[in-house]
This record gives C-alpha cells, sequence and structure tokens, in this order.
C-alpha cells in the first residue's frame, strides 16, 4: 500500500501530510514573522515577502490564547490564521455557494411538482401557500434531502399529539453520535486511501491485479453509499427532534443484489415510485406495462440528473437491469420450472437463487460506477473481470459473491422469521 501511495503522489502531484505550501509557508523562517499590534489585532499588508497578506483595511482578531503563544509557534499559528482566513474568502466560499444554490434548486423542483400533484388529488378545499413554505424550506431537507413527499410531510407536520417512544431520545443520541464517529472515519479513511482518484489514472489501474480491480470498483459504490448514508442520517437525527419520521437512510450497498430495491436515497425512490413508477406499472406483473414505467421512471431521472451522454448510459443500463429482472422471473415461473422449483428444498432454491444473484450484483456495481467514475473505466473492469480473468477471477470472484449473497439471503429469512412471530404476538 506505501508503494502505491507514493505512486498516486507522483503522477497526481499529491504531497504528504506536513509538507504541502501551506506548512512549508508556516514554518518559514521566523524572521519575517509580521507583528501584531497590543490589541491583539493582525494588521493587513505585513506578512513579509513569504507571508499571508489580508485584504487592506480588514484586521483579523486573533484569539486570546493566540496571545500568549511564542517563537517559532507563534508564528505558525498567526500565519495559519491569516492564510485560513484569505482562503475562505477566495473560492472555497464560491464553490460552498454554488452546491448549496443547486442542491436546493434541485431538491425544490420535487418538492413543488409534488405538492402541485397532491393538490390536484385532494378532493376537498386547497392547500394553502404557507403549506408550500414550510413544506419546501424546512432547513434540514433544504439543500441536500432527503426528499419527503408532500402528503407525508403534510400530515407528520400537522400531528396535534406530539408524543415520543420509550427510548427515543436515547436512540437519537447514540445515532448522532455514530454519524460523528463516521464522519471522522471516513474523513481518516479518505486521508489514506485514494478510491476516487486511482480510476481517473487508468495507466495506473491496468497494472492492478483482477482483484485488487474488482475490489477498486466495489470500494467506488461504498463511498457514494457511505457518503449519502452519512448526509441523509445527520439531517434525519435532526428531523426526528422534530418529531417527523424521514425516508430512512439508503440500504447498504453490500446488501443489494437486486435491481428493484438498488436506490442511493430512499427519499427519491419513493417519490419516483409514488408518482410515475407505481402509478404507471401498477403491480409490476405485466411485461409491458413494467417496461412503459421504467423507461418513464429513468427518463424523469435523466432530466432531473442533467442529459448527458454518461447519464444516458446509465439510465439504460440500469432500465435494461431492471426489466431482465422480470423477465427471468416470468420464464421460470413457466410451468416446467415452478414444478422443478417445488421439489427442491428451500435450501437449494435460496442456493440457485444466490448464484443468479451474484452475477446481478456485479451488474450493479459495473452500471453503477458509470456514474461515479467514467465510461472507460468501467469497460476496464468489465473486460478484466469478464475476458481476461477469465476462468480463474470470474469464478473465483463470483464464488466469493455468491457466499456473500447467500449469507445476505439467510439473514433475510431470519428477519422474515422473527417478524411473522411479532405479528403473531400483537394479534394475541
Amino acid at each position: 500500500m506505501g508503494d502505491v501511495v507514493h505512486l498516486v503522489q507522483e503522477r497526481h502531484h499529491l504531497r504528504p501530510l506536513g509538507t504541502c505550501p501551506l506548512w512549508q509557508d508556516l514554518l518559514h523562517d521566523s524572521a519575517t514573522a509580521p507583528g501584531r499590534d497590543v490589541h491583539g489585532v493582525w494588521r493587513p499588508g505585513r506578512a513579509g515577502q513569504h507571508g499571508a497578506r489580508l485584504p487592506h483595511d480588514h484586521p483579523l482578531p486573533l484569539p486570546r490564547p493566540l496571545l500568549r503563544c511564542t517563537g517559532q509557534a507563534e508564528v505558525a499559528l498567526l500565519r495559519g490564521w491569516a492564510l485560513l482566513s484569505r482562503h475562505l474568502q477566495g473560492g472555497a466560499i464560491q464553490l460552498l455557494a454554488d452546491v448549496l444554490f443547486y442542491g436546493g434548486s434541485c431538491f425544490t423542483i420535487m418538492r413543488c411538482m409534488s405538492f402541485a400533484l397532491e393538490s390536484s388529488e385532494k378532493k376537498e378545499g386547497i392547500y394553502s401557500i404557507f403549506d408550500l413554505l414550510k413544506y419546501n424550506f424546512y432547513l434540514p431537507f433544504f439543500f441536500f434531502g432527503p426528499v419527503m413527499t408532500f402528503d407525508q410531510f403534510h400530515a407528520q407536520v400537522n400531528t396535534r399529539e406530539l408524543t415520543r417512544k420509550d427510548d427515543e431520545m436515547r436512540n437519537i443520541r447514540v445515532h448522532a453520535l455514530l454519524h460523528v464517529g463516521a464522519i471522522i472515519a471516513v474523513d481518516i479513511f479518505f486521508h489514506f486511501f485514494y478510491i476516487l482518484t486511482l480510476p481517473s489514472d487508468l495507466k495506473f489501474v491496468n497494472r492492478l491485479s483482477d482483484w485488487s480491480l474488482a475490489g477498486l470498483a466495489y470500494s467506488n459504490l461504498v463511498y457514494d453509499w457511505v457518503k449519502a448514508a452519512v448526509m441523509f442520517g445527520v439531517t434525519n437525527t435532526i428531523a426526528r427532534l422534530d418529531h417527523l419520521e424521514p425516508p430512512q437512510p439508503p440500504k447498504c450497498i453490500t446488501m443489494l443484489y437486486v435491481f428493484a430495491e438498488t436506490h442511493f436515497d430512499r427519499g427519491i425512490n419513493d417519490w419516483l415510485c409514488k408518482y410515475v413508477y407505481d402509478h404507471l406499472g401498477e403491480n409490476h406483473d405485466n411485461i409491458m406495462k413494467e417496461l412503459i414505467a421504467t423507461i418513464a421512471t429513468f427518463a424523469v431521472t435523466t432530466l432531473w440528473l442533467g442529459p448527458c451522454e454518461i447519464v444516458y448510459i446509465w439510465s439504460v443500463f440500469n432500465c435494461f437491469g431492471l426489466n431482465f429482472e422480470l423477465w427471468v422471473q416470468k420464464f421460470f415461473q413457466l410451468e416446467p420450472f415452478a414444478k422443478l422449483e417445488a421439489k427442491m428444498s428451500a435450501a437449494m432454491s435460496r442456493r440457485i437463487r444466490a448464484v443468479f444473484g451474484a452475477a446481478n450484483f456485479w451488474a450493479i456495481v459495473l452500471y453503477n460506477i458509470l456514474a461515479l467514475n467514467s465510461l472507460e473505466f468501467a469497460l476496464l473492469v468489465t473486460k478484466r473481470l469478464l475476458l481476461t480473468g477469465f476462468p480463474v477471477s470470474t469464478l473465483s470472484i463470483w464464488f466469493i459473491t455468491y457466499c456473500g449473497v447467500q449469507l445476505i439471503k439467510e439473514r433475510e429469512h431470519m428477519l422474515a422469521i422473527e417478524e411473522e412471530k411479532s405479528d403473531k404476538a400483537k394479534v394475541e
């Protein structure tokens, strides 16, 4: 791993911690250190030839603990404060403003559409403009989601009796601590592992083994899942303090082996299912209706994401995967196969399904790294796993994935049994 890190640093001009220009500037010769006045204010234009300069007539107040620093540490801390201030006054704030603007605008479109559709379905009376304002500008959801459909949000906001379940506040505190820990862990992890940078260097990626390449592709999806899980987890925790029940964070990517359950944003998934997919597909049992529903769903998704070549390819492949699952299901429901499965034990049936689930898992991975990385990287991974690596790498990776899918299906089976027992206990 050390060789990989050094190679990436050389190729992408990355420097290890402690050698970047900022720290070199901070630890520069203290002889050029600017002075400060008796009021503890850092005056502009005194940083010397190598130091940072702040805009004129904008003195920078410093915390009192910094005023007690001496020698080189004082220089490093004060210069760091000045450089950070200059950095925040530059492109970083503009980048943050762009992210917040486009994020809020995109989710505003979906919320306004939900409000309009629910208003058209309302049989008695109309919703007021204040209902829309409350719905759209609820701050925890405004910039980054998740999206709640208007009917759910309106029903929860207008609940008169606000009660909490036993230990609910304790669970909220635990989730908050877990999310803080996850943010720190992810930050440390991505400080040392360049899983998002490596796919852009195809020459280097070509030299990786088949197993390393498969792990890199899988890690990119794990990153996207962790990002969504932490982001939505934080906003959901805040919303729960307001007695709301927002959409849950996305299902772990490792647990996804069915296209029908593949989504990184449950809020958008619920929105699309309610207004497009379920509306057109009804019970999702008819092949033609399912085809129309999936095409319409991914057409809306493509428009929302922003039409471009990579989004078109991603939509077509995921639309095909969703329909192909139904076609295979219908095929094996034919009388000969149905009779054959009826003679099998439940465990054997689950094993056979896990074989197809393992192939489906890697189809999901390959289709979605298109959007996360590039078409070239997705084609490289596909070629190595299916052609160049066949049969040893292909079959061994398939077998390992099969074992994982089998464990997931066994867990789902146990959860279903426990849920059935709890439902019976409630009835009794």
